[in-house]
């Protein structure tokens, strides 16, 4: 399936980023091209060859096989908040166009006063009929974990979901017997041993599916279906051209019940598309696409990693984690 890509002619980007989110200042990822069209590789810094080549697979099933029929036009979305100040938050939710926002909390162990403010922003900027999400990335304990979904449910005046409050599965059940409020699993899924076998029926409502490190579409769909639960669509912080695998997956799905988290290139200071192509929100929905978008040459240009080293080490990396994708 490889054989028709040209890995030595990717290009790295390098993308400034407006926020730390996730750590990051800046997003790095490669871009190749095949018979289809153009993927993206980009998995984190801190994910080892065996976990990449799940991202790697994505990249090539868009750009050698491309994706499944949609069975909608376009998609839902959410706009994200990271871990900001109640200004800035209220700013964000307001210039997105969105009806849904997801807002990152738990950023620090003692952030509670501050994510608080931040949904209370973030609610006042929604309005009543607006639904907010919050997301903790799997770091509180079951205990901290029912205290502040409590008190936060309070803030947002009604949370549509939590999503990961804890890390296992165990602690996700746990949590979810002792709130009204909706539980969705995201880690518990994708960095699961067999994410077709992760029993998460009994720990959560909702299912939040990431094609980019499923390792792509149609693996994706199978997960879904495994899962057996409303499935909501998330960024790994793509530029368009990524993007675009995720939106063909929300395309895709038999069902989608809520809004998908995928108007994430507000975290980035540029993408690597044109203007015109560039998968950015219009009134809180994104067109589903039947090809992947062309990256813009004088983008890439812009955008591209000038470090020799670092750029050495992506290529280094690619060229590692092929080796794992195609022996599996």
């Amino acid at each position: 399936m490889t054989s028709d890509i040209n890995f030595d002619a990717a290009r790295i980007y390098a993308i400034p980023m407006p926020a730390r989110f996730r750590g990051i200042t800046v997003r790095e990822g490669m871009l190749i091209e095949g018979p289809a069209g153009w993927g993206e590789f980009c998995p984190f810094a801190d994910y080892d060859d065996h976990v990449s080549a799940s991202w790697l697979a994505t990249a090539v099933e868009q750009c050698t096989v491309g994706w499944p029929e949609p069975v909608r036009d376009r998609i839902p979305i959410n706009c994200t908040v990271p871990a900001v100040g109640p200004e800035q938050a209220h700013d964000i939710v307001g210039r997105s166009g969105c009806r849904t926002a997801k807002v990152k909390v738990a950023d620090h162990p003692e952030s509670l006063s501050e994510d608080l403010a931040r949904v209370e922003a973030v609610r006042d900027a929604l309005g009543p009929d607006g639904a907010v999400r919050v997301d903790a990335n799997g770091v509180w304990d079951v205990d901290t974990a029912v205290s502040h979904i409590r008190q936060l449910d309070k803030a947002a005046g009604g949370l549509e979901y939590v999503e990961q409050p804890c890390r296992t599965i165990e602690e996700l059940a746990a949590v979810r017997r002792q709130v009204d409020v909706r539980i969705a699993a995201d880690e518990s899924i994708r960095r699961a041993e067999d994410p077709l076998r992760v029993a998460v029926a009994g720990a959560a409502d909702i299912a939040v599916i990431k094609c980019t490190p499923l390792g792509g579409v149609r693996r994706s769909l199978e997960v879904a279906e495994a899962a057996g639960l409303p499935c909501v669509v998330s960024s790994a912080l793509e530029t368009s051209v990524g993007l675009a695998a995720q939106l063909a997956l929300a395309g895709a799905l038999p069902e989608l019940d809520f809004a998908c988290g995928l108007g994430t290139l507000s975290l980035l200071d540029g993408d690597v598309v044109a203007d015109a192509e560039s998968l950015r929100p219009v009134d809180g929905y994104l067109p589903v696409l039947r090809t992947p978008p062309t990256p813009d040459l004088a983008r890439l240009d812009t955008y591209e990693l000038t470090d020799a080293r670092q750029a050495a080490w992506w290529r280094d990396r690619l060229t590692r984690v092929h080796a794992v994708f195609t022996s599996s």
